[in-house]
């Protein structure tokens, strides 16, 4: 393209001749002051070139070592689920209801909170492990025997929502840094070359945005597929630009058309990895509109399985439809999908009206969640499918008003299942109040270590070259927390 405008004959300068054909942008920046200008185009471009677009990225890559995990689903409760009323039982709190924590509350606090508050929900003993899960979770627990439980979780000092979410997305609450699973697919690449290799299903619009499934330094190629947000109901799984053409033979010389204009121009300018990229988006896209709607249509799964769920039936649609949908695309061979219950129309950031607002949230997920994991079981999916249960933070064992509690990334739990994960187990402990860790601290960087190593990546060799130096998901930090590994 000329440097000049179209409607005005390009100015003479030194060293160019008068008269000659428009030079590109390009070529006035290799030639222009010796060429520096060239020198900083080609850093621009050097990133973008190591992530060997022109070779496909998203190709299958061979794991570091034997993976036990092929694939994740990652079941992300945004709000901050209390651990103190779901997953870590702590009768002390009962004991002490109403007065204030004996000992020293956190320095760093999102807000103010007053006396301990007891749980409003009882916790029974499930499975054969006889590990605790409140009354909230009762079809989760019938799976608990499968499920390990990490009661030890600190997030840092992240106790707002969107440095939170980005931490437990993408390692860093205060820097852009590529997602978890824009680095699992940089790592593995996808084994479904018609879907895309990482799927975010309703992510939020809100705290964070699109950087908690983006890939920021890395190509644009391992970024995530959005379907669907947090904003309007999840109620029919289809992207209205993936429905096939009219002709899919006149849209097959229209792709055509583009790519041989696109190598056209790549011949005229030189090699850029950038042009190669965007010839596989769009075959990618026109692969998609063959099979996604196929994969996205639920009403190829039996009644049965349709019941199992709770999709059609109230509070459990809308979760249910994500969940089987989660399941179809890693049983179609993508390799990363998230599951998000999203802000604003769900939530679970309780600061007040503690019982209604976890017992509704927990009665829309519950079902669906167990049914994955039978579904997944049944199938023999769940051996080499990693199910994550996480949210941002825990919530405060002291009261934030009369009946609510505050975020807490101090302690706070998640859980595994599947992919190699022991199950029927509960790892670390907080005190006897819930407030802070007291065995077996996992951090953020060793949570997404043991995820990668899962996979079969090691997390401190899985590594990306970007502004002078090599960055990882874990950053400097992280240990693989082999206690849950077979």
């Amino acid at each position: 393209m000329p440097i000049s405008r179209s409607d005005q004959p390009p100015r003479a300068a030194a060293g160019f001749r008068a008269g000659s054909a428009p030079l590109s942008r390009r070529d006035v920046l290799r030639r222009a002051a010796c060429g520096f200008g060239q020198v900083a185009l080609l850093g621009l471009l050097s990133d973008e070139s190591r992530g060997g677009a022109s070779t496909n990225p998203l190709a299958p890559k061979q794991s570091q070592f034997e993976p036990r995990a092929k694939s994740v689903i990652f079941l992300f409760m945004h709000g901050g689920v209390s651990h103190v009323d779901t997953f870590d039982h702590k009768p002390r709190l009962a004991e002490m209801n109403g007065q204030p924590l004996p000992i020293a509350k956190p320095k760093f606090e999102f807000a103010p909170t007053g006396n301990l508050l007891a749980s409003p929900w009882k916790f029974s003993k499930y499975g054969q492990s006889g590990i605790e899960v409140s009354e909230l979770f009762p079809e989760v627990g019938s799976c608990i025997d499968d499920i390990c439980v990490i009661r030890s979780m600190n997030g840092g000092d992240q106790v707002s929502h969107g440095p939170a979410l980005l931490n437990i997305n993408t390692g860093s609450g205060v820097f852009a840094r590529p997602s978890m699973g824009a680095w699992t697919l940089y790592g593995l690449g996808t084994e479904n070359q018609n879907l895309p290799g990482f799927i975010s299903l309703s992510p939020s619009l809100y705290h964070g945005g699109a950087q908690n499934y983006g890939s920021a330094f890395l190509p644009a190629s391992f970024q995530g597929t959005r379907i669907g947000d947090g904003s309007t109901p999840f109620q029919q799984a289809v992207l209205s630009n993936l429905q096939p053409g009219d002709d899919p033979a006149l849209q097959r010389l229209q792709l055509d058309l583009l790519a041989r204009r696109n190598r056209e121009h790549q011949a005229r300018v030189g090699d850029d990895p950038r042009f190669e990229a965007r010839i596989a988006a769009f075959e990618m896209s026109f692969r998609m509109q063959m099979e996604a709607p196929q994969v996205m249509d639920l009403s190829k799964e039996s009644e049965a399985v349709r019941k199992l769920y709770g999709v059609g039936e109230e509070p459990t649609d809308e979760y249910a439809r994500q969940c089987l949908l989660a399941r179809r695309f890693v049983e179609a061979g993508v390799r990363f999908v998230q599951v998000n219950y999203s802000y604003p129309r769900n939530y679970w950031d309780a600061h007040g009206d503690l019982r209604n607002n976890h017992s509704s949230n927990a009665k829309k997920v519950d079902k669906p969640i167990a049914a994955l994991l039978k579904d997944l079981k049944a199938r023999g999916l769940l051996d080499d499918t990693l199910v994550i249960f996480g949210t941002e933070f825990g919530r405060t064992p002291a009261a934030q008003g009369t009946d609510g509690r505050d975020h807490h990334p101090h302690a706070f739990s998640v859980w595994l299942a599947g992919g190699g994960v022991k199950g029927g187990m509960a790892y670390g402990a907080t005190d006897e109040f819930g407030y802070y860790v007291a065995e077996n601290k996992v951090t953020m960087p060793d949570f997404h270590a043991t995820i990668l190593h899962l996979l079969g990546l090691d997390h401190t060799q899985l590594t990306y070259r970007h502004a002078g130096r090599d960055y990882r998901l874990t950053d400097v930090e992280g240990n693989v927390v082999e206690d849950i590994l077979p």
